[in-house]
């Protein structure tokens, strides 16, 4: 169902007191008469509440908090999380309207509670953040009427969540000069195509067994890239420390991020700077070869609306790519001894 700008709406709390709720909308600002707080964790209560003022929308914070009175467990517990999410999901299903349950998280990322509560709802979106970032990420991890691949980047600040429409801005860090180790990968989250910085460390090992550090990327797939440079290309990391980072904190898996990386590593390797006009979009496989990389036409569109005037890709992407129709310089590359030959002479 479609919620109107100015639906009617309740929001439940057992988290917080109503001052401390009216506290913080005044913060940031919010003046709503449509908007309804009532604090109670019995969920009869809240039903009954629902009725009298018959709103459009339902915000439950959290179901955690809530308590059946037909059951004589604990509040928290598996079966009062489970009969209280299935007294909702009825009540929203037989009244027609819509109900966001809020649920804690534990240090794994995973709901808090019993794994059912996924089950029971429609749609499961996970609001992900870093204490040191300002930013903020929604990902769909279940959607029973569309897609799980969408997602949204706010920025936190005093009045609220701002949402960021161009995210490649945010993850491509700007400097003053120049540096080695630092490359620019086209990748896609969701059906946004981004922009972002890989940082690459490359240093001699002082302390006996070379240390492998990712940060946003897998650390499994860094030791694979680096046992491709050294045994395809020649450049040994067996004796040193080697430290990868996302720029901004992000975590990504797109595999397209593989040349972006490697260039990053051998740049900073080689103390070679890689000019920031380029980028690049290619998955690297086990003989050193670029593989192709899924929807390319709008990493390539991103990249060129982004001002870079070069971006490789594999080779073997290029079939049915019109290359002339972009202004960018699309340079197609097939293994990565030819791209270190073209950049690094």
């Amino acid at each position: 169902m479609a919620i109107q700008i100015n639906a009617k709406v309740l929001y439940v709390s057992g988290e917080e007191s109503a001052e401390q709720i009216k506290m913080r909308a005044d913060r940031i600002g919010i003046k709503n008469e449509n908007c309804f707080v009532f604090t109670e964790t019995n969920i009869e209560q809240i039903q009954k509440m629902a009725d009298d003022i018959k709103p459009d929308l339902v915000v439950i914070d959290s179901i955690q908090t809530l308590s059946s009175q037909h059951l004589d467990s604990t509040i928290g517990s598996i079966s009062q999380v489970r009969e209280c999410t299935n007294e909702l999901q009825r009540y929203a299903k037989e009244n027609n309207l819509a109900i966001f349950i809020i649920g804690h998280i534990n240090k794994e990322g995973d709901i808090a509670g019993p794994k059912l509560l996924e089950h029971i709802v429609d749609t499961v979106l996970q609001f992900e953040g870093d204490r040191n970032y300002f930013y903020r990420i929604l990902r769909t991890k279940k959607n029973r009427f569309g897609s799980t691949d969408e997602l949204g980047i706010y920025e936190m600040n005093a009045t609220g969540l701002r949402e960021i429409s161009n995210p490649s801005e945010l993850l491509i860090t700007q400097k003053d000069e120049n540096l080695s180790g630092s490359a620019i990968g086209a990748t896609i989250e969701g059906s946004r195509p981004m922009m972002i910085e890989v940082q690459a460390l490359v240093s001699n090992a002082v302390y006996g067994n070379p240390q492998r550090t990712a940060t946003g990327f897998d650390l499994r797939r860094l030791s694979m890239l680096l046992a491709v440079l050294e045994k395809k290309c020649g450049f040994p990391f067996g004796q040193q420390d080697v430290f990868l980072n996302m720029a901004g904190g992000i975590k990504v898996d797109d595999p397209a991020l593989d040349l972006a990386i490697v260039m990053a590593l051998v740049s900073s390797k080689e103390d070679i700077t890689i000019y920031p006009n380029i980028c690049f979009a290619g998955e690297i496989g086990l003989s050193g070869e670029i593989r192709a990389v899924s929807r390319i036409e709008n990493r390539i569109q991103e990249a060129e609306k982004l001002g870079f005037e070069k971006i490789y890709i594999s080779k073997y992407n290029t079939k049915g790519l019109t290359i002339s129709s972009y202004q960018i310089q699309v340079i197609p590359v097939g293994k990565l001894e030819d791209l270190f030959v073209q950049l690094l002479g």
